[in-house]
């Protein structure tokens, strides 16, 4: 009995098609991830300088400050719903929703409340400060993941935020000089209402965590009812703080802003959905990966672009930042068990 060892010419034609296709399957995964990568770096790159020009630019020969952070965060709501409603609508199928609107309506508060106080810290301090503060996200998370959402982390990822923690005191501490002791405290408002910001962003994140796990709560629902539930707050905020009327004469002067906050808010919308569809097609990880990165180009355009100067200590503390970030992202996902 004979054996044959040599393939045959339509064997290596076919392995060669195999290769071939196992190759073009590849380098379109791979152009799909650069694609995708690259609509987050966009979206959130032109989000941050509009971010930042709305809120921190003088209006006018008084130099008038836009002061109407509800108004900004209900308009972006609004695009965000709208937006969630087309995707649910059109390639979303997610089936029935069976969260509880307690549930949404205690998650939007808290969510609302998050945007509402970053918005209003950048009118005391820079952008690249609200970033970099804004990457100590993991720890409430973690601290109210565990009290709230019953969750488990790995030791190794209490090392990382530790490291996040250490880089945020560097860049945000403010140096005195020796002839001024008791001139200016050390936490101005603007970190005040990053801190708080901080915390209801940790709410948030144990508040979804109860969703996940009791009603296995899909993305797009998630997002199309906590948007929802924050127009209806923030709207009613609105009316009653009389803000609405003093932004319509803000923008009858000054009309160029509402297509500035028109496009902000497409940004954010478009932005959800590329990290949508990142973590949909290739997981979180290279979703994290990508976040962080923009987060750190971010920080170094509106250095550029707006002058925001930093100082050693102060780049030291965002390169430990993002460090943390990233180790975080690749070594930090794995259950304790």
């Amino acid at each position: 009995m004979s054996m044959r060892l040599i393939p045959t010419k339509i064997e290596i034609i076919r392995t060669s098609s195999d290769l071939s296709d196992l190759n073009h399957s590849v380098n379109m995964s791979s152009q799909k991830l650069l694609f995708y990568a690259g609509g987050i770096f966009v979206c959130y790159f032109y989000f941050g300088i509009l971010q930042e020009k709305i809120t921190r630019s003088k209006y006018g020969d008084d130099d008038e400050k836009f002061t109407f952070t509800l108004t900004l965060v209900c308009f972006q709501c609004i695009i965000n719903a709208i937006f969630a409603k087309i995707m649910l609508s059109t390639f979303m199928k997610q089936g029935a929703d069976t969260t509880t609107n307690k549930y949404y309506a205690s998650c939007a508060f808290s969510y609302l409340g998050a945007m509402v106080a970053s918005n209003m810290a950048l009118q005391h301090i820079n952008y690249p400060t609200q970033v970099v503060g804004k990457s100590c996200k993991p720890i409430p998370v973690m601290i109210l993941g565990v009290l709230i959402g019953r969750k488990q982390y790995p030791l190794v990822k209490y090392l990382f935020v530790l490291m996040i923690v250490i880089g945020v005191g560097l860049f945000m501490y403010k140096d005195r000089p020796p002839t001024t002791i008791h001139s200016e405290s050390l936490i101005g408002m603007g970190e005040i209402l990053l801190l708080i910001s901080l915390s209801l962003d940790g709410f948030t994140g144990a508040i979804q965590e109860r969703m996940r796990s009791e009603h296995h709560t899909k993305s797009g629902h998630m997002m199309y009812s906590m948007n929802m539930w924050s127009i209806l707050f923030s709207g009613l905020a609105v009316v009653f703080a009389g803000e609405v009327w003093m932004f319509l004469q803000f923008v009858e002067k000054y009309p160029y802003v509402l297509y500035n906050m028109l496009i902000f808010s497409v940004m954010s919308a478009l932005g959800q959905l590329f990290i949508f569809l990142t973590v949909a097609e290739f997981g979180p990880l290279p979703c994290s990966i990508v976040t962080t990165t923009r987060k750190f180009f971010t920080v170094l355009a509106s250095v550029i672009i707006f002058g925001n100067k930093l100082s050693n200590r102060q780049w030291m503390g965002t390169a430990l930042v993002f460090a943390g970030l990233t180790l975080d992202s690749i070594y930090g996902k794995t259950k304790k068990h």
